[in-house]
């Protein structure tokens, strides 16, 4: 597992999130939203590269050693006060603690508890169902299981390809449970976005997905 494909979409929070008509109040962990923030930006620009594989192997060696000791920055996190949600830390730290899980796939112990404490957040609605879903199916793919609700993308020979799915007649109806397009959307959506030129350094970063040699949508 190498790369996340689905990374320029912005995903909308859950439902249960408050909507952009609501007051939000400052987050309570402001110096745990600064660290996720600036790790997921430093990482940004390359992880846009891996998913388009503009990278040579010694920088995808580098920079596993970043992802893996970002993964440890988020078992702290989660050791400490949980999955770092939307009250802890804001939406933005909340999308890019999401990230740094989606990432650590050299640490399979931290990638499972991130999901654990994810979808224990998204019953209290402190975090997206949607962005959980993506993580889930990464465990999976990283423990050799199906993943559940095919997000999950291989770079091919002959273009992207679904990696291995429970089910595949009720794909379309287990996506839309937790608020995913069809899954045929969600491939055109993300050919188109890796066809596109990635974004710069002064856009926002809003993340959102999963892809690479291994892709998300």
């Amino acid at each position: 597992m190498t790369a996340l494909l689905d990374l320029d979409r912005p995903l909308p929070p859950a439902g249960t999130l408050p909507d952009g008509s609501a007051v939000i109040p400052p987050p309570q962990l402001p110096y745990v939203q600064r660290e996720l923030i600036a790790r997921a930006t430093a990482a940004g620009p390359r992880w846009q590269s891996l998913a388009r594989m503009q990278l040579s192997e010694q920088e995808i060696g580098m920079g596993r050693h970043n992802d893996h000791a970002n993964a440890g920055v988020l078992r702290r996190i989660i050791g400490e006060h949980g999955w770092p949600g939307v009250p802890l830390v804001g939406q933005d730290a909340a999308t890019a603690a999401w990230q740094i899980a989606l990432r650590a796939d050299t640490d399979a112990f931290v990638q499972r508890a991130a999901a654990r404490a994810m979808h224990a957040a998204t019953q209290r609605g402190t975090a997206s169902i949607r962005q959980w879903a993506h993580l889930h199916d990464r465990c999976l793919l990283n423990a050799d299981l199906p993943q559940h609700f095919g997000t999950q993308y291989l770079r091919g020979a002959d273009g992207l390809e679904l990696e291995p799915v429970t089910d595949p007649d009720t794909l379309d109806t287990r996506r839309a449970e937790v608020g995913l397009p069809p899954a045929a959307d969600a491939l055109r959506d993300l050919r188109l976005r890796l066809a596109a030129a990635p974004r710069t350094s002064d856009q926002k970063n809003d993340g959102t997905s999963t892809a690479s040699p291994t892709e998300s949508a």
